[in-house]
Order: structure tokens, then sequence, then C-alpha cells
């Protein structure tokens, strides 16, 4: 069975290294465009993309997925199934084109966190688990029918970082299960319309998991202490949870409860100016433990406080 693999970054290189590893023939990869980074703007090449040069694996870099000469070159490769691990959206016209279709591993429990962030929106809403899905691609993004899924439970002060790289690894050997499958024709599909229309406790309201911008980042300090937590579990280590400290944006990685009634204003901070810095939510404190001020790197709290007068 030939297989083009999709995908760009570090959580795609997981599959893809579990698909060769487990004997696949993966005639083509594709990846993004090599794009200008940092402060030469030198070419950066995707994770994807490096270890396929790392493994002699051809490399197709379309701008543009509805492209001609894109099209033709992969069709010429004859592919009988597709995989996309953190791709882009796809046209009907490539998803469509081989035998047994195109499948997608998406890191969250569909059909809930559809969209761009699934692990980030599952950790800011506090959710005590999420998973990896894998699927074939329909027209509407994340609503094809569903192959596979795998459980995996999210602890109370894990990160989205952490979250992300167990989902990897889990969602390298689901995918490898998955192509098993396809290869064998031993699978049943699930509509995702059906489960939501059969799910035990009724008809179930998607939660949705959409692309997120430098405002969802921002910390609002009169929500309660749990969701505050949460919200800089669920942007760590990238993009950050942010707050302000002396006009400066001051990002948040790492941060714990601290259950004492704040008798402050939500926002406001207290500090012994040496181990601690804690900011009030509504109804108790958010001691910060690592964290970055604009123009300064990344330092753990104590560490900040010896150089930074409050």
């Amino acid at each position: 069975m030939k297989i083009i693999f999709m995908g760009t970054p570090e959580f795609a290189v997981a599959s893809l290294d579990a698909l060769l590893k487990a004997g696949f023939d993966i005639v083509a990869v594709v990846t993004a465009p090599d794009k200008p980074a940092g402060r030469g703007q030198k070419l950066n090449e995707s994770a994807v993309k490096k270890y396929a040069a790392e493994k002699n694996i051809p490399v197709l870099q379309p701008v543009k997925l509805k492209d001609p000469g894109f099209l033709e070159q992969l069709k010429a490769f004859q592919a009988d199934l597709q995989v996309v691990v953190a791709f882009r959206m796809l046209p009907e016209i490539v998803w469509s084109m081989p035998s047994k279709g195109t499948i997608n591993l998406h890191a969250s429990l569909l059909p809930d966190y559809r969209g761009a962030a699934p692990i980030n929106w599952a950790v800011i809403n506090g959710e005590k688990k999420t998973g990896v899905t894998t699927f074939f691609l329909q027209q509407e993004i994340d609503t094809g029918n569903i192959l596979f899924s795998e459980t995996v439970p999210i602890g109370e002060i894990e990160t989205a970082g952490e979250i992300h790289d167990k989902l990897m690894h889990t969602g390298a050997e689901l995918l490898v299960k998955t192509v098993k499958a396809i290869e064998t024709g031993n699978y049943k599909e699930v509509s995702q319309k059906e489960l939501l229309q059969n799910s035990d406790s009724g008809p179930h309201t998607v939660k949705h998991a959409p692309k997120i911008f430098k405002e969802d980042c921002q910390i609002n300090w009169n929500r309660p202490v749990e969701k505050v937590y949460n919200h800089i579990r669920g942007l760590s280590p990238y993009p950050a949870a942010y707050t302000f400290l002396h006009e400066k944006t001051l990002k948040i990685f790492q941060a714990e409860l601290y259950l004492e009634k704040p008798s402050i204003a939500p926002g406001e901070y207290v500090s012994d100016g040496k181990s601690y810095l804690r900011f009030a939510a509504s109804d108790a404190f958010i001691g910060i433990k690592e964290l970055q001020l604009e123009g300064k790197k990344k330092m753990t709290v104590d560490e900040f406080l010896r150089g930074y007068r409050l």
C-alpha cells in the first residue's frame, strides 16, 4: 500500500516515524513551504521536512493545494492512502484522490474539540480527559467518520505542552493501528452525526477548539482562581497566558494555586521581593513560578525577583 504523508510540526514527526518503523511504504511527504525566521530571516524548514530528508523521502511543499503542478505531482505517486497529521485544510480534489481515501489524526476525542487548538482548549476548559481520534476526511473540517480513538487523562497540574507530548506518542500508535486496519479492510466507520444524536445523556452539544489569538491569552483576574489557573496551564508553554506588570507584558508559564482569600483587588499582587509573587483572582491567589517579562528571558520567580525591584 503506497502512502503519502501530510504534516508540518514536531507532533506529526512521531506519526511519520511510527509508520516507517511499522514497515509502511511512504512514497512522499507533503509539508509547509520553508518560512523565513529569526533575526537573519534564514529560511526555516518544517520538522517533517527535516525528518523526511534524513530518510530520503521525496518532499512536496505547495503554496496552494489546488495548484495544477502540485496536483499532477501528487497523482503521479499513485498513492492508495493519504495520512494527514497537523497539516492544513485539504480541498476535495486532494483528499478524494487516493483509492482508499485520506485519514486524519486529530488531538481530541471527536466530535468534541474540532478545530485548530484542541489540546489548549481541553486544558483551558478544565477537562479531566482528552485523547486522539483517527477519521476519514470529509468536506467540513474534523467531521468525517471516526475509525479509532484512544483516551488520555489530563492531570490536575499538567500543561498543554505536557499533554501535547503524551498525545503525540499515543496518536502515533493509534495511527499505525488505523493504517493496518485499512490495509486489511478490518475496520468499522462511526458517523459523528450519529454519535452526537445517540449519546447516553441525550443530544450532545459539540465543544469547539478555534485558533487562539493574542486576545485569548490575556488573563482576566476577575474570574475564579481555578479558571485562571486552567487558562495559564492551557496556554503553556505556547503561546503563553499574559498579564501586565508596571505596563509591561508579563507571560506566565508555570503557576500554583494559593487558596487564601485576597484582601486586594483582582489583578493586584503581593510579594516579599525575594521568593514569591502572587496575583489576586476573584476568590484566591495565583502564585507565579515561571515567567517572562517583556524584553527579558524566561526565568523562575526567585531569579526574577533578585533582578527586578517591585
